[in-house]
């Protein structure tokens, strides 16, 4: 049995343009460069961590993403520390015009969707507190699929 204080520490990525990457987890989701190997590979964190995000193009320079109907990755998701933060970085995404594929209230977290310019599905999340949690009669887990009323998440950004 794996160890509950299991964690996921990193994702990696295969892009078509580093650059293009870049213009987005740096500058628009605001994660910070940490190393640079040429034009093939970055590796980019929050609160200077090794890497939270690899990106590369070791075999995937100027690709095109897989078609629908393929498997791989469904999203990743970016556990972002509260709702305010949530907040900031939904107004970051709407002031730089950058599209939002959807939105849900989960009941234990809320949730923003979007994808990233490869088409990489990214979910920008913040948890509510366990105890907030829903249950059911049973005290099971209840998670919804609510619809996130991004206005008035809005409405809480600095």
């Amino acid at each position: 049995m794996i160890s509950p204080k299991t964690v996921i520490g990193h994702i990696h990525l295969r892009v078509s343009n580093i650059d293009r990457s870049l213009l987005f987890y740096r500058d628009i989701l605001g994660f910070d460069v940490v190393t640079r190997m040429g034009e093939d590979a970055v590796f980019l964190s929050a609160g200077g961590y090794h890497h939270h995000i690899g990106l590369n193009t070791w075999e995937s320079r100027g690709a095109t993403p897989p078609p629908p109907g393929h498997t791989g990755m469904y999203h990743f998701a970016i556990l972002l520390p509260s709702r305010k933060e949530l907040a900031n970085t939904l107004k970051t995404l709407v002031n730089a015009d950058y599209p939002i594929g959807g939105a849900s209230d989960h009941g234990v977290s809320e949730a923003v969707y979007l994808e990233d310019p490869d088409g990489n599905g990214i979910e920008l999340y913040w948890d509510r507190p366990k105890k907030e949690w829903p249950k059911d009669k049973n005290g099971d887990l209840a998670m919804t699929l609510a619809p996130l009323d991004l206005t008035k998440l809005l409405k809480e950004a600095d």
